[in-house]
């Protein structure tokens, strides 16, 4: 059993940044991915960026590259989502997820954290 807590987010005002945590406790994540989805009031749950804990590819929705960038630290069993540039459309409430590749599936959540732009 995997378990993810995700902290970091918070109010920031357009083109500002903010740095997501996810903690992940109980089991080794190598040769697992970690990946961030995002859900918006009345939208469906969308898929941000996804590392693997074993070689560190990266992958990212089209609408962060540039701007976002996810990282590890397998040492700390941490993974990260650096978010610059923000825009009032990235808010939304920020999920971690564990699965077996960055494609998925993802079987383990956390709660989510919120993130929210003003304009």
């Amino acid at each position: 059993q995997v378990q993810l807590v995700e902290s970091g987010g918070g109010l920031v005002q357009a083109g500002g940044s903010l740095r997501l945590s996810c903690a992940a406790s109980g089991r080794t994540l190598s040769g697992y991915a970690t990946g961030w989805f995002r859900q918006a009031p009345g939208k469906e749950r969308e898929f941000v960026a996804g590392i693997s804990m074993s070689d560190g590819r990266t992958y990212y929705r089209d609408s962060v590259k540039g701007r976002f960038t996810i990282s590890r630290d397998s040492g700390k069993g941490t993974v990260y989502l650096q978010m610059n540039s923000l825009k009032p459309e990235d808010t939304a409430v920020y999920l971690c997820a564990v699965g077996d590749s960055p494609g998925g599936p993802y079987n383990y959540w956390g709660q989510g954290t919120q993130v929210t732009v003003s304009s």
